[in-house]
């Protein structure tokens, strides 16, 4: 079962918004979207929703090239969740069912091509703390505590 993340309130329709996420690593820090709101900044995963009849992973790909001017590559898919929200920039309530995956950043190719979007690095401890997202921020804590611990 995915976990859930709010409650659509009773009668309201939602869109379905299947989306992808990545969770980008170099050493200790990881690569962040600091993104412009309608109130105020917010540091969140780079990724987003996919395309009609585009997959997954290249549809996080191109997310996270529009989004930080960064290539990546994918390595593993680490959890995913729904996630029923307000999406103010097109004005629809969403359903959002968000995979969230593992992958090393690689080379800056440019900047972002999303207007409103910064890459951002920041190490470990300062990405789970300053997401946003709450559901982000502890699969990414999940993620590092297995990661670092296995060393």
């Amino acid at each position: 079962m995915i976990p859930r993340l709010g409650r659509p309130p009773p009668s309201v329709p939602h869109r379905f918004r299947p989306g992808a996420y990545a969770i980008l690593v170099k050493g200790d820090r990881i690569l962040l979207t600091e993104q412009d709101m309608p109130d105020g900044v917010e540091l969140q995963l780079p990724g987003g929703g996919l395309e009609p009849e585009e997959t997954t992973i290249p549809g996080l790909v191109r997310e996270v090239i529009e989004e930080t001017g960064y290539r990546c590559r994918i390595l593993r898919r680490v959890g995913a969740y729904r996630r029923f929200t307000m999406m103010e920039d097109y004005g629809v309530r969403a359903e959002k069912l968000c995979h969230i995956y593992l992958g090393q950043a690689g080379l800056r190719i440019g900047p972002p091509r999303e207007q409103g979007h910064r890459a951002i690095w920041a190490h470990r401890d300062e990405a789970i703390r300053g997401l946003a997202n709450r559901a982000d921020a502890e699969i990414l804590h999940r993620v590092l505590r297995n990661r670092w611990t296995r060393r």
